[in-house]
């Protein structure tokens, strides 16, 4: 009976078929959708200017990819379904309906994602390769995207862990990825939404507003608003923040070590690891 729920574009098999296509149209049409956005409507003034900052930020996204493609021969979708012909995994071994399945499962790597977030910020040589992500001195719709190789590469192998444990399935996966990198840029972008309806969409998905807080450079309000999709993990895990101390208009965004936009060009990203600088503790509360 649910499963009469799922429209055709949502069924395993269609998507599937048009995976690769499916991923491209609804990045790009995010991207421009965005972009477009925030040219109209901007919430803050733009310290940086937007070609410099999204030559580095898209290049990291060609960097990432090629990377992924060459290093890791079986991405999260394909191992979905050596699951499920396996029987491998929670799903696979319960007869619940496909609704309820693909529902739980995108629900459930959506938690993991999160908890996910929060290592990367505690386990300091993880911090190193997530700080790339939050050395960006602006926020906007290609700020989602800016992720360290090694840090794909790592959350790659940790999907194909969740995948292997819950035996989701191959349209969960997909749907859940191109969700997850929708939403990304959407809460990284630069837009305005009226107050109210930002307040009503935040018990639902993790708003522009709420993100930013996360890319305070004030170490207590950079430990809140992990959530990149759903919001209830931060207010069921106690990490949610309603505002910044200083007000979105007043906030800094990036880090307070790397203030310097020449210092933060694509080639001197992707060695930034390695450098000693901000090593501080990010749990570690501040006055």
């Amino acid at each position: 009976m649910l499963d009469a729920l799922i429209p055709g574009f949502l069924k395993e098999d269609f998507l599937l078929q048009n995976e690769a296509a499916i991923r491209l149209v609804f990045f790009l049409s995010t991207l421009i959708g965005m972009g477009i956005w925030e040219f109209v409507s901007p919430r803050r003034p733009r310290p940086v200017p937007r070609a410099e900052r999204w030559f580095n930020n898209l290049g990291i996204v060609l960097i990432n990819t090629l990377v992924v493609r060459i290093l890791i021969p079986v991405l999260p979708v394909g191992f979905a379904l050596v699951c499920e012909e396996n029987q491998w995994g929670l799903f696979n071994l319960l007869d619940l309906p496909e609704t309820l399945e693909l529902i739980a499962a995108i629900a459930l790597l959506d938690g993991l994602i999160y908890l996910q977030h929060i290592m990367f910020h505690a386990v300091p040589l993880l911090w190193r390769l997530h700080r790339v992500h939050h050395a960006d001195l602006d926020l906007d719709v290609t700020s989602g995207n800016r992720f360290h190789p090694i840090e794909i590469l790592i959350s790659v192998g940790i999907k194909l862990c969740a995948v292997f444990l819950l035996g989701a399935s191959a349209a969960a996966v997909i749907i859940f990825e191109v969700v997850l990198n929708g939403l990304a840029q959407f809460n990284h972008s630069n837009v305005y939404i009226p107050s109210r309806i930002d307040s009503l969409l935040r018990y639902f998905i993790v708003t522009p507003d709420m993100h930013r807080i996360h890319h305070s450079t004030r170490v207590s309000e950079t430990n809140s608003n992990f959530g990149f999709n759903l919001s209830i993990w931060d207010r069921v895990f106690g990490t949610y923040r309603d505002q910044p101390r200083n007000g979105i208009q007043g906030m800094t965004i990036g880090l307070e070590s790397l203030r310097d936009p020449n210092a933060l060009s694509l080639a001197k990203l992707i060695v930034l690891p390695l450098k000693n600088i901000d090593e501080r503790n990010t749990f570690t509360e501040e006055d």
